[in-house]
């Protein structure tokens, strides 16, 4: 009985941790998708310098939310182009238009998903909850940049084009506890391209 009690609290422990394990796994290493996020480590702004001859990528920004989710959610630019090393900001609005308070926390993707190694996050409002008030509006910033050395590897040549795409969830809570539950999948890679 001590082991199946054991292994069932290892479980229920493991599921409650999945989510900022993810979080902090994908942002890290850029896998699936995810943008590296860098925490002040790496980012220097005074030396950061465009690529001087690089080709320019345009970024295209698009936004979903999921069937549970009753706000607006919506890029204020569409589409910007920079070079490797040029750092950008971006907005994204989030609107809840209900008469109730609605707490979101949304994911992202970057496609294609071999170019989410260079784009790096230096401020953004994702795996952070967000509560809106009824009828509220706000503007969310991404502030990024790609990585120099995307100019530089010969598997990204033909990479003209890198589309950030965020989703917004609407978070479940239980009693006092700050645990969410996502209410929906992702949309998928192939529904975004769509979309597009």
């Amino acid at each position: 009985m001590l082991y199946v009690a054991s292994v069932i609290i290892v479980f229920v422990g493991l599921s409650y941790a999945a989510v900022p394990l993810y979080k902090i796994i994908c942002t890290d290493t850029g896998l699936d998708g995810s943008a590296k996020n860098l925490s002040g480590s790496k980012f220097d702004p005074a030396t950061m310098k465009p690529v001087l001859g690089a080709k320019p990528i345009r970024i295209k920004f698009q936004s979903s939310v999921s069937d549970a989710m009753k706000w607006k959610f919506t890029p204020q630019t569409k589409e910007i182009t920079l070079v490797p090393g040029e750092t950008a900001l971006a907005f994204y609005t989030a609107e809840n238009p209900t008469d109730e308070s609605i707490v979101g926390i949304s994911t992202y993707s970057i496609i294609p998903g071999r170019a989410a190694q260079y784009f790096n996050k230096i401020q953004c409002f994702c795996f952070e909850e967000q509560r809106l008030e009824s009828k509220e509006e706000v503007d969310m910033p991404v502030f990024f940049y790609i990585d120099p050395e995307f100019a530089y590897d010969p598997s990204m040549k033909d990479v003209r084009e890198i589309t950030l795409h965020y989703t917004f969830f609407r978070s479940k809570y239980q009693g006092d506890s700050r645990v969410f539950q996502l209410t929906a999948k992702p949309a998928s890679e192939e529904k975004i391209l769509q979309a597009a």
